[in-house]
């Protein structure tokens, strides 16, 4: 920064402040020291990937748009200084640059903006922990459509996005609800268009842990009993295997006497002579024929046989491989237990698409108390066929009533759940909706908060639609596998990043130009306001010119440390890899 005051004209008023913000979060030096593998020319590499950050910031719709705006940002050096860039690249600069990342450059990237947030994610999670003494993450699948036809899009695949098959991608957001800031973004990863949601569970509750190094007190008890279970269950389908094949061999040694016979009579009718009695040679064909179909028939019995053997060993061979993967879940979940000194109660929300009955034991087992709805519309009708005439329905909401159903397991979910089911009035007719709950909250008796804490996943998809309408992710501005990676943690660092700069400037000697602005304002509006802006010794200070929304107005960005809270019970260092 200079320390000399000097008066310069920006078009990008709250992009200049947002600058001295990252450069006190140490956003901007972290930055500027990636080992990028690329030549310099006129702009480092490093530079022109701050560029893009920038771009995603202030919302623009496409990359081109960095130069060809009304008000291009890659002419406004006062951004760049406060960035602490002597100037920016133009976007095709920006293009090529991103079009050479590596995956290993992204992970580097990534690296920064975690090393970035964990100050406030810490601080946040202590503070949730002290005002309720839980943490609540959030998952859920965001699609990326691109056209249809376009071929330049790698990996892109027809999917199912927005209630409709389209073609592109999926993005599969973690947050946390925060105190202070509404929700922070955990994690943002990119995957091919026909991904489904239930695969992508285990990865993403391994994120939202490494990204807050906080986690539950894994449920091991219940995983032994399960695994248990399934030895029990090991030992009779191999038992049936056994028998089996004990059949099986017995059907075979059966179809080999068959075939001694049979060639035994051949070998008597071999030797009759042909000018002997024709009602002997007849005899001996029929007891030859005789012989063939009855080894046809075994042959049948034999294949049967077989069938069956295969099926027993198809079923033994899951149970296998199941016994396999909760043993490793065991031993790590062990490990996790033995190596967490202060463990947290966490609650994880999704939707449909994540609970299969797999995944709901899985989320039991690391130790999570889980709101979910049922993952199929077949459960529901089962569930209403089990309903009793005279279920008592509670009013939850405008048109909502719900009723509690006596708690069991759901599927093939091993482990029993809290289900409801609930009605909806569309048009004068109900449609049925159902809630799967595991945990301590005695949500069969409260169905109104099992209610509303359900649909206070809403936060989520918020964010999803304001990483869509406000930071523009459904405009994919590049076109390599690594660089779309890098876009997905841009947008999500970029929606915490905003909400802390709008938490910063409140500390500002005149807040008021900014206070109770939205995100959606501050970033396509007051990111594209004309300011002019003294720069000293003090910091930054915008007074906002007669064409901006806040014509006659002052913003002085606050001189103050960003500090970094201690980690929750220090336990970040045990998080899992």
């Amino acid at each position: 920064m200079n320390t000399q005051d000097s008066d310069s004209l920006t078009q990008h008023a709250l992009l200049v402040l947002w600058g001295q913000f990252a450069q006190s979060l140490g956003l901007v030096t972290a930055l500027m020291q990636l080992p990028l593998a690329q030549k310099t020319y006129t702009h480092r590499p490093q530079t022109k990937v701050m560029e893009f950050l920038l771009a995603v910031l202030a919302g623009l719709p496409y990359l081109k748009d960095l130069s060809k705006a009304a008000h291009p940002l890659d002419e406004d050096t006062v951004v760049a200084h406060a960035w602490g860039q002597t100037g920016w690249a133009d976007y095709s600069g920006v293009s090529r640059t991103l079009s050479a990342l590596t995956s290993a450059d992204v992970q580097r990237i990534q690296a920064v903006f975690s090393q970035v947030s964990r100050p406030f994610i810490d601080r946040e999670v202590m503070l949730a922990m002290r005002q309720s003494g839980r943490l609540v993450f959030d998952l859920d699948l965001s699609g990326r459509p691109v056209s249809r036809r376009s071929t330049t899009y790698p990996e892109a695949t027809f999917g199912h996005m927005d209630d409709g098959i389209q073609f592109g991608y999926q993005a599969a957001i973690v947050s946390l609800h925060s105190p202070t800031y509404g929700r922070i973004c955990l994690s943002a990863s990119h995957h091919p268009g026909n991904t489904h949601s239930s695969t992508l569970l285990p990865a993403l509750i391994a994120a939202a842990e490494a990204q807050t190094g906080v986690r539950p007190w894994r449920r091991t008890d219940l995983l032994r009993q399960r695994l248990d279970a399934l030895s029990l269950l090991q030992q009779s389908k191999q038992t049936l295997v056994d028998q089996q094949q004990v059949h099986l061999q017995r059907q075979q040694e059966k179809l080999q006497a068959l075939a001694g016979r049979w060639q035994e009579q051949q070998t008597v009718l071999s030797h009759l002579p042909a000018a002997g009695p024709a009602r002997q040679r007849a005899r001996a064909q029929q007891c030859l024929d005789r012989l063939s179909v009855a080894q046809r028939r075994q042959e049948k019995v034999i294949a049967t046989a077989q069938r069956g053997l295969g099926r027993h060993q198809h079923a033994l061979q899951a149970v296998q491989a199941e016994h396999r993967v909760l043993s490793d879940r065991l031993a790590q979940f062990e490990l996790d237990n033995a190596q967490l000194t202060t463990p947290v109660s966490a609650i994880i929300r999704v939707d449909a698409g994540f609970s299969t009955s797999e995944n709901l034991a899985l989320l039991i087992e690391a130790g999570y108390e889980v709101y979910t709805k049922p993952c199929s519309a077949q459960i529901i009708s089962v569930l209403l066929r089990r309903l009793p005439a005279d279920a008592i329905w509670t009013a939850v909401g405008a048109d909502v009533e719900m009723t509690a159903c006596e708690p069991g397991p759901v599927g093939d979910c091993p482990y029993a759940l809290d289900i409801a089911l609930g009605r909806v009035k569309v048009d004068e007719r109900w449609e049925h909706i159902g809630l799967l709950h595991y945990g301590a909250d005695p949500v069969a008796s409260q169905l109104p908060e099992w209610f509303q804490s359900y649909n206070a996943r809403q936060t989520i998809e918020a964010g999803i639609k304001e990483g869509k309408q406000v930071f523009q992710m459904h405009h994919l501005k590049v076109r390599t596998a690594p660089a779309l990676e890098f876009q997905e943690c841009c947008a999500a660092f970029a929606a915490n990043f905003v909400r802390w700069a709008a938490h910063w400037l409140e500390q500002a000697p005149d807040p008021t130009a900014v206070s109770g602005m939205s995100i959606k304002t501050q970033v396509q509006v007051l990111a594209h306001t004309s300011a002019l802006i003294v720069v000293g010794t003090d910091g930054y200070v915008a007074h906002f010119t007669a064409q901006s929304v806040l014509a006659g107005k002052t913003l002085t960005a606050p001189v103050v440390a960003v500090q970094c809270p201690l980690p929750f019970y220090t336990t970040r260092s045990f998080a899992p890899n």
